[in-house]
């Protein structure tokens, strides 16, 4: 027979177990009722110029929009937002280092396209009138003292900590041939297929093993697509099915995925996707607009078929898409006809401040919360991907070791606020591409509401143009409207002074150039 003692003991333990019993099945209802994360892809073209799309961003359709085929670029746009005044920068690394850390390129300064470790470009070393200032050439880096490196908490890093399986497939090209920034592993992703420090692919073909064995391709081989080695798949088909593979273990791992699928089209080299190529030659078009074209519609096939397999799977309705290019159209060299014209209402392309060179096409769809077929005039820039990426995955205790420039356009995608336009975006490129033509050189930029200012640091000269009323940038109105000009000028210097921008310096004279307001005043 129990004694007294021991009865109440046996109930005491009772109500212990009891209590957490009740307290894990509470946990358990609430973790049950917690909605997952979304998965979160980042479809980034390579060189898409705002016309390259039978989708138009303007106010009106375009010859060239009937002339591309993107029907899951206009399918996407139905089930989501489409963003008229969406920038980046003139070339892709100083985009891609701003997507990656929120910092605007003054700040980070990666201002150009990187390439070998430790070395400045020879079109910049020998510059006929202007020294180029030694800015971060290496890239992006996760430690801290790199030399001529940016150090930086990146997106994938902050994702993988709050639980997501971050993939990288495509180009890279955060960080210089040889450096640590190079590979995607190190800057806090799960994956890599295809990145590394090269900027363009070695060849799109499988034929060529996409550049691998062929010594004078070496630099720009695409790794880790041993699979596909000597098979007739287009490098666009490749990365799509390996993006699809990635996405399918992130679902049996059974973790939300952040996926920043980053193709190599539509870079040089300009090579036929073949599966394409007769549609465009029968059209007439010139050989090389022709290969042109196929990169652009093989693009769009793997966004359809990205879209399809999530549909397969029961997961569309849980992922977020995020469409946008890393620069402007390619026009100054390499195309077929008219130099300068391959973007046109806007000007000039690839490499240029002027709106050819960084307006970008841009769509985001996440069902159940951006109206579906809706447009906003909104600006952004690229370095507003960061928060607003972070804020879709529900991480707001985050830290970096640097200052952030981007804004996060949830609310817009939310409809809780119309367009704000009030706010000034920046570009700074100290630095030289290579060609020339509108809007190409060392400069720096401002746009704010309808107007842009365009500081050119070669012979410290200026353009004004109301975006509004010259969409195409025709008219320079710094003389006509003087007032504007001075206004924007000193939004512009004082930007630079704030995040200590790098400004080249006058060969002849070893002065460095002024800032815009004094210039201005000269």
């Amino acid at each position: 027979m129990l004694k007294k003692n021991q009865i109440e003991n046996i109930s005491e333990k009772s109500l212990v177990i009891a209590v957490l019993l009740l307290f894990v099945s509470c946990l358990e209802i609430k973790k049950e009722s917690s909605p997952p994360k979304p998965n979160i892809i980042v479809f980034l073209v390579d060189d898409m110029g705002w016309q390259d799309t039978s989708l138009s961003f303007w106010d009106k359709e375009t010859p060239f929009n009937k002339l591309y085929h993107t029907p899951n670029m206009e399918r996407l746009a139905k089930e989501g937002m489409k963003f008229t005044q969406a920038y980046a920068t003139p070339v892709c690394t100083p985009t891609r280092v701003s997507l990656m850390t929120g910092m605007n390129a003054a700040r980070h300064r990666v201002t150009n396209w990187t390439s070998q470790k430790d070395k400045i470009h020879g079109m910049e070393k020998n510059h006929a009138t202007l020294e180029i200032p030694e800015w971060n050439m290496n890239g992006l880096s996760p430690v801290a003292g790199d030399p001529h490196a940016v150090y930086a908490t990146t997106l994938p890093k902050l994702l993988q900590k709050a639980g997501y399986q971050t993939i990288f497939i495509g180009k890279a090209h955060f960080g210089a041939r040889g450096t640590i920034g190079e590979n995607p592993l190190n800057l806090g992703f799960d994956i890599n297929i295809g990145g590394t420090g090269a900027g363009q692919p070695g060849s799109y073909l499988g034929t060529d093993n996409y550049g691998n064995g062929i010594k004078r391709l070496k630099p720009w081989a695409v790794p880790n697509l041993k699979d596909y080695y000597g098979k007739d798949i287009f490098l666009s088909e490749a990365l799509t099915l390996e993006t699809i593979k990635s996405m399918d273990n992130a679902l049996a791992d059974k973790k939300p995925f952040f996926l920043y699928m980053a193709h190599y089209a539509l870079h040089t080299p300009i090579m036929a996707d073949k599966r394409y190529l007769k549609k465009y030659t029968d059209m007439g078009l010139d050989p090389i607009e022709a290969k042109y074209a196929t990169l652009i519609e093989g693009m769009d096939k793997s966004l359809g078929d990205i879209m399809d397999h999530l549909k397969e799977k029961g997961i569309d309705k849980n992922t977020i898409i995020l469409f946008m290019s890393d620069n402007g159209g390619l026009s100054a060299v390499a195309r077929g006809g008219k130099k300068h014209t391959h973007n046109k209402p806007l000007s000039s392309g690839k490499g240029s401040v002027h709106e050819g060179g960084i307006r970008e096409p841009m769509i985001v769809k996440w069902p159940g919360k951006v109206k579906p077929n809706s447009t906003t005039n909104q600006l952004v820039i690229i370095e507003d991907f960061f928060p607003t990426i972070l804020e879709m995955a529900e991480i707001s205790d985050y830290k970096t070791v640097q200052k952030t420039d981007g804004r996060s356009f949830l609310p817009v995608l939310n409809g809780n606020i119309t367009a704000d336009n009030k706010r000034s975006l920046f570009w700074h490129y100290p630095n030289e591409w290579g060609p020339s033509g509108p809007g190409i050189g060392a400069s720096s930029t401002v746009r704010k509401d309808d107007w842009k200012l365009i500081y050119y640091h070669d012979d410290e000269s200026f353009e004004l143009f109301n975006l509004k009323d010259d969409i195409g940038e025709q008219n320079n109105l710094v003389s006509s409207n003087p007032q504007k000009a001075k206004e924007l000028a000193i939004v512009l210097s004082d930007y630079l002074k704030k995040v200590n921008a790098q400004m080249p310096k006058h060969k002849k004279t070893g002065i460095k150039v002024a800032y815009p307001i004094n210039a201005l005043n000269n």
